[in-house]
């Protein structure tokens, strides 16, 4: 008898252990799961308005002129990075480097370096990850001696 019992307490603590393992699991699954989603959506409002400030035949070249950046920086060189380089090319803007964690695997029209590289004197630093803004600018503000600007800021003031 007190065998039996034993196997049924061991029996039911297992459970509850292996319920709350995969709980945790799944737990962490979803909210990685929710974290990327909401960068993405970022991303998507982020690209719309993009879209928005070319319909109405806007270039961001414009903005960059009007605040006498000449030569900029470019953190953040994924799609948002990319198709930056493209929007300023035939412009008076140059884009001296761009800035990235994976600067090692990049391969880009300009030279990509990390934030723990020299980082060459430019007139601005544009954020492209406008996600993690804050902590970006945070660690470049320590880094380099210009205007740190979120791409979305520039976005809406275009």
């Amino acid at each position: 008898m007190k065998k039996g019992v034993i196997s049924v307490l061991s029996a039911l603590i297992g459970a509850v252990i292996g319920a709350g393992a995969v709980g945790k699991v799944t737990g962490e699954t979803i909210r990685k799961t929710k974290s990327m989603s909401d960068k993405h959506l970022e991303l998507f409002l982020m690209m719309n308005q993009w879209v928005k400030v070319k319909q109405e035949g806007k270039n961001l070249s414009s903005y960059f002129d009007k605040n006498g950046y000449k030569k900029i920086a470019i953190y953040g060189m994924s799609y948002a990075g990319e198709t930056l380089i493209e929007e300023l090319k035939n412009t008076d803007i140059a884009v001296i480097y761009g800035i990235d964690q994976k600067a090692d695997s990049i391969y880009a029209d300009v030279d990509i370096v990390s934030i723990d590289d020299d980082l060459e004197p430019v007139d601005a630093v544009v954020v492209t990850a406008i996600t993690f803004f804050d902590e970006i600018e945070g660690r470049l503000s320590d880094r380099i001696d210009c205007p740190i600007i979120s791409l979305e800021d520039i976005l809406y003031e275009v």
